[in-house]
């Protein structure tokens, strides 16, 4: 609770009356922050191969951060052609080589390139207001699958991936965000129908339950509970955004396409 009561303000402060810059420096803080969770747990033993997947999802995040770089397929092509130029000449044999390739690989796109979509989204017309739509969804949601599931939870929804989640808190979490989306929904996107905000907050909702998920699978691999310790009572980081990055990705494009 504390935890959300610092941080929610300053984020309402940044995203409502802030510059462009500030929302970006953000996103690229937490993006930082996310990468240097990934990379801890994926390389504990190997220091050097930690320091250049954040140093290669950084500058793959910066295609989207600032605008005179030649963000998109260009700039994302260069990464990834140095990226699989630097693992080429690493230590180890050619199989383990292979497997670090890997997981840098996806740390850099699922981290580095996905959650600056958040500037992306950010940087339409009417871009403020759906980047508050979708984190009152989202975090909506959230907060009551934890609830609904903490009270009411009884069958586990994934045991393998994460055994504290249960199918209870599941539709705890789609129902939430559906009455946020609507309610929200007339306050900052007024011109858009009933309709379209019910089916929009539902696909937010289920992206973000999947990339909660997603983000589990992560640490059930690497074993461990959580991504980091710098937000206490959330964990890390990416565990605080992982419910973030799929619909991010979502209404960006399909803001592009639909609402230009």
């Amino acid at each position: 609770m504390l935890t959300a009561l610092g941080g929610i303000p300053v984020l309402i402060l940044v995203i409502g009356w802030g510059e462009w810059w500030h929302f970006s420096l953000l996103i690229f803080l937490v993006t930082a922050a996310a990468l240097f969770e990934y990379f801890i747990m994926a390389f504990r033993e190997r220091c050097l191969e930690r320091l250049l997947g954040i140093l290669l999802g950084l500058l793959l995040s910066l295609g989207a951060l600032i605008p005179e770089l030649p963000g998109g397929l260009p700039w994302v092509g260069i990464v990834i052609v140095s990226t699989f130029s630097t693992f080429l000449f690493l230590g180890g044999t050619l199989e383990k080589r292979y497997e670090r390739l890997g997981c840098t690989l996806l740390g850099m796109l699922y981290i580095g390139y996905l959650m600056p979509h958040a500037v992306l989204l950010y940087s339409f017309p009417d871009g403020r207001r759906w980047v508050f739509f979708l984190l009152l969804v989202i975090m909506i949601g959230d907060t009551a699958a934890y609830a609904v599931g903490r009270l009411f939870g009884k069958r586990k929804l994934w045991p393998e991936i994460s055994p504290g989640k249960t199918i209870e808190g599941a539709f705890g979490s789609t129902a939430s965000s559906l009455m946020a989306g609507l309610v929200g929904g007339r306050l900052l996107l007024p011109g858009i129908s009933w309709l379209e905000v019910f089916l929009l907050s539902l696909m937010l909702n289920l992206l973000g339950q999947i990339g909660d998920l997603f983000e589990s699978w992560i640490k059930r691999v690497f074993s461990v509970k959580d991504s980091g310790i710098l937000l206490p009572g959330h964990g890390g980081f990416l565990d605080r955004t992982d419910s973030l990055i799929f619909p991010l990705v979502f209404a960006t494009y399909y803001v592009r396409f639909f609402h230009p």
